[in-house]
């Protein structure tokens, strides 16, 4: 099978440690990335999720999610506990420690 270049241009830092890494597999850079390339192929997909980082709490977010769980405790017909009614609640429903 004919080979072809990869160049990958990345934080130097990143690098070392990568190569650092890929040494204490017993690999080097190249295979390491080899073995990423072969996974994305087979699985048609990037074998890890890739996420955004979590999205900035603003006051109005809270508000939403604070009017969200109002209208849910409402609706389970909770709204109106006491906090004593609460603490028993969360008591009763949460598993036993064990001694």
């Amino acid at each position: 099978m004919a080979q072809a270049t990869f160049s990958v241009r990345m934080d130097e830092n990143l690098k070392k440690e990568f190569d650092a890494l890929c040494s204490d597999f017993g690999m080097n850079a190249s295979t390491a990335i080899n073995v990423f390339a072969r996974a994305v192929v087979r699985e048609r997909k990037i074998p890890f999720e890739i996420s955004a980082p979590p999205e900035e709490l603003t006051r109005e977010t809270a508000i939403q999610a604070f009017l969200a769980i109002r209208d849910s405790a409402y609706k389970n017909g909770t709204q109106g506990m006491t906090l004593e009614e609460i603490n028993e609640e969360i008591y009763r429903i949460s598993p036993e420690e064990e001694t």
